[in-house]
C-alpha cells in the first residue's frame, strides 16, 4: 500500500504579521517525530517543553513525576488521531507559551521521487527563543524598526544582526528536515 502524506499548515498563534509553514509529513509519523518537524520547520531550537492537544487529549513526553496527565507522544501515530481537515494545537515553551495551530490541509499519496518530511512554503522568521512570547515578540518588532524606541539598541544587540523578522527560506527548512528528522 502506498505511503500516505499529510500536508500540514503550521501557524504561530498570536503574532502579527503571521508566521507560518506548509510541510509534508508521512501520516505514519509518531507525534514525537512531528514535534521535531515543527521545531525544524519553524526555526525553534528545541530547548523547552512542548505538548500537543488533539480533540481535548494532551500528548507529550511523559512526566517522570507523573504530575501531568499526558499520553506518551511516542506511542501515537499522526494518522491514528487526525485526518484531512483536522485542526489541532502544538504548544512550545510553557513560559513564553508559543501556540501553533496545525491544519491537515490534504492527504496525498507519497511521491516515490520525493523525500519526506519537507517544507513547501512559509512566511517570516520564527521569533527568537526566550523573547517573551507573542507580547515580547511584538515589542521586539516595534523596537527593531524604530531607532527612537527606548529598547531599540538593547533589543537589536540581543536579537543580533542576523535576525531578520521578514526572512524565511523554505529550501533551507526542507534541507534541515531531510537531514535532521
Amino acid at each position: 500500500m502506498p505511503r500516505q502524506i499529510f500536508q500540514l499548515k503550521v501557524s504561530l498563534v498570536g503574532v502579527h504579521p503571521l508566521v507560518w509553514r506548509r510541510v509534508l509529513v508521512p501520516a505514519g509519523y509518531t507525534l514525537d517525530r512531528l514535534h521535531r518537524v515543527v521545531q525544524h520547520a519553524m526555526g525553534w531550537r528545541d530547548c523547552h517543553l512542548h505538548s500537543f492537544e488533539i480533540d481535548g487529549t494532551q500528548y507529550a513526553e511523559p512526566d517522570p513525576d507523573g504530575e501531568l496527565a499526558v499520553r506518551d507522544e511516542l506511542d501515537v501515530r499522526l494518522d491514528a488521531v487526525v485526518g484531512k481537515g483536522s485542526r489541532f494545537h502544538y504548544t512550545y515553551d510553557f513560559g513564553d507559551w508559543w501556540e501553533h495551530d496545525i491544519l491537515v490541509e490534504d492527504a496525498v499519496t507519497a511521491d516515490p521521487d520525493e523525500r519526506y518530511p519537507t517544507c513547501l512554503a512559509g512566511e517570516r522568521a520564527c521569533p527568537p527563543e526566550d523573547v517573551g512570547g507573542p507580547a515580547g515578540h511584538q515589542v521586539l518588532l516595534a523596537a527593531l524598526v524604530d531607532p527612537a524606541h527606548p529598547e531599540h539598541e538593547r533589543l537589536r544587540d540581543w536579537a543580533g544582526d542576523a535576525y531578520d523578522p521578514d526572512a524565511f527560506d523554505p529550501g533551507r527548512a526542507a534541507t534541515l528536515l531531510r537531514h535532521l528528522c
